[in-house]
């Protein structure tokens, strides 16, 4: 943020705000931490504040902490779209265009309130008054505790907002091991512990909590994982009935597809998961090195994110998709083997 942001954002909330806080659509550990640890800073500032998500988000997210206060968009929508037609203030968080969140575009377009991005995706839009954006960072959660720090208020960070911090970045950095992973987001990490985040029951309740039915369709992912040596790339393929077949629910397929990166050689990972509800292919790329799954999702699968973690989509059916990967994965060799 420059010097002008924020002397903008504390004149804003100088006076008492009606706020809301926003994460994308099928929110992950670092939208729910962020818009979380946001909320309880404003709280404790005296700000009214609410977050409001698009849709539901995975079980292994809601223990944390002011969790049941948040307002669910398409479960709560009277009270939902009441709140944005009078906040003055909205916080957008881990996304930067407003197609992102689903059903509730509609409602933020109309909205009269002053934006206020925070993000760390490629290509932002222009939409709020004051854009925070750097695709640099590890993650918007280490965004938002650089937002407090901004406003001379890191005293005001507790063990709750700590500890939502300290969730999203551990997601989104894969633990602390992807490139985004700089010395500055180990000195803010050290600085959640030291304000009360407990790394390992942090690390248990998002890892170490799985179903019967997760671990069993973990095992029909891989059994299902397609190795293509000469592109240095491996996928994976679950469709609607294997899912239902495992009782599948939100968030039972998170991580699934790192396992690719994990195999010897392999620099290009995907997973493919058909949602017959909504029509589409769903599609998670992650890639080491330099080859920019960005690039990849948004040129060919309608989507985008970061160099080494993106996501995407098709409308097409299972067998078509994986086919239309095929062919265009045969124009990249050269990338994928420089």
């Amino acid at each position: 943020m420059n010097a002008e942001d924020i002397t903008t954002v504390k004149s804003i909330l100088s006076q008492p705000q009606k706020i809301a806080i926003i994460p994308h659509k099928n929110p992950d550990g670092d939208a729910m931490g962020s818009c979380l640890a946001l909320y309880g800073f404003l709280k404790g500032m005296g700000q009214t504040a609410h977050v409001i998500a698009p849709n539901d988000y995975p079980k292994f997210l809601k223990w944390m902490p002011e969790n049941d206060s948040v307002i669910n968009f398409e479960r709560e929508n009277p009270k939902a779209g009441r709140l944005l037609e009078e906040a003055t203030v909205i916080f957008t968080l881990d996304f930067n265009d407003l197609s992102r969140v689903g059903q509730m575009e509609t409602a933020l377009k109309a909205a009269t309130a002053d934006f206020i991005m925070i993000d760390h995706h490629q290509q932002p839009g222009d939409y709020a008054k004051v854009t925070y954006s750097d695709v640099t960072m590890s993650s918007t959660c280490e965004m938002v505790y650089n937002f407090i720090q901004y406003l001379g208020e890191t005293d005001a960070i507790t063990k709750d907002i700590a500890t939502n911090l300290y969730t999203g970045i551990m997601t989104d950095t894969g633990s602390f091991k992807y490139r985004s992973t700089s010395s500055k987001t180990h000195r803010v990490v050290a600085e959640l512990i030291d304000r009360g985040a407990e790394n390992m029951e942090i690390h248990r309740q998002v890892f170490d909590t799985n179903s019967p039915s997760r671990l069993h369709l973990l095992g029909v992912a891989l059994s299902n994982m397609v190795i293509l040596p000469e592109y240095r790339t491996a996928y994976i393929t679950l469709t609607q009935e294997e899912l239902d077949a495992y009782d599948y629910k939100k968030g039972d397929t998170e991580g699934f597809v790192n396992y690719g990166l994990t195999l010897e050689g392999i620099i290009f990972a995907l997973i493919f998961i058909e949602n017959k509800e909504e029509g589409i292919i769903k599609i998670s790329l992650r890639s080491t090195g330099d080859f920019s799954v960005n690039e990849f999702a948004r040129n060919h699968f309608d989507g985008g994110g970061h160099t080494n973690a993106a996501g995407g989509r098709s409308e097409l059916g299972m067998e078509e998709t994986i086919s239309r990967f095929n062919d265009i994965l045969k124009t990249y060799k050269n990338e994928l083997n420089p």
